[in-house]
């Protein structure tokens, strides 16, 4: 079994590392070792991506993420039934903050509320929405968006929030919806995107 220690180091380097690895040796099964949650999840959703079954643990000297190569799995980047007109665009907005604009904070705030609730009128072409920085905070409990968020992912939205800014904040344990990702596929999905939004 391959091993990879990727402890110590910043997101998406764990991910990184884990890619580099299979693009060497090809092995049949690996272990990574990761020392924050945020981190395993991400080498987790990697290795799944890659046809890899996996299983998670932790001890004392980290989060660790066992794969065993499987099949490649279908492609899940797209939602059955959508998007799948050859002339729609892939629109991803990525939202930074929890409110929108300087002043008045209540006002910012219930400004994010509504652009949220009011996203979906980009219909199918909306692809990606992405929370980073204090934007991962509307995807915790108690937000006042976590309704709309969720009937979004539902309905097949790929939501994906940035894990080193939930340890950041100490929220990964809060947050209810999206995937917890890294920098590596925030950048992957830029490539990807006929059009990124920053909110």
């Amino acid at each position: 079994m391959k091993e990879i220690d990727a402890r110590g180091l910043a997101c998406p380097a764990p991910v990184l590392k884990t890619r580099a690895a299979l693009q060497e040796q090809e092995p049949h099964s690996l272990r990574v070792v990761v020392d924050s949650a945020s981190a395993q999840q991400s080498v987790q959703r990697f290795l799944e991506s890659k046809g890899f079954h996996t299983k998670l643990d932790q001890n004392g000297t980290g989060y660790l993420v066992f794969g065993t190569r499987g099949s490649i799995p279908e492609e899940q980047s797209e939602p059955s039934g959508k998007r799948n007109a050859e002339d729609l665009k892939k629109i991803m907005v990525i939202c930074s903050t929890d409110r929108i604009g300087f002043g008045d904070e209540a006002l910012g705030v219930k400004l994010m509320i509504n652009f949220l609730r009011t996203v979906k009128e980009m219909g199918n072409e909306l692809w990606r929405l992405v929370f980073l920085n204090n934007g991962v905070k509307l995807t915790i409990d108690g937000s006042e968006a976590l309704d709309d968020l969720k009937e979004y992912e539902k309905g097949g939205l790929k939501i994906l929030v940035c894990g080193t800014c939930l340890n950041h904040f100490n929220l990964l344990e809060r947050k209810q919806v999206g995937e917890t990702t890294n920098m590596l596929d925030i950048v992957t999905s830029m490539q990807v995107a006929d059009k990124v939004i920053f909110i």
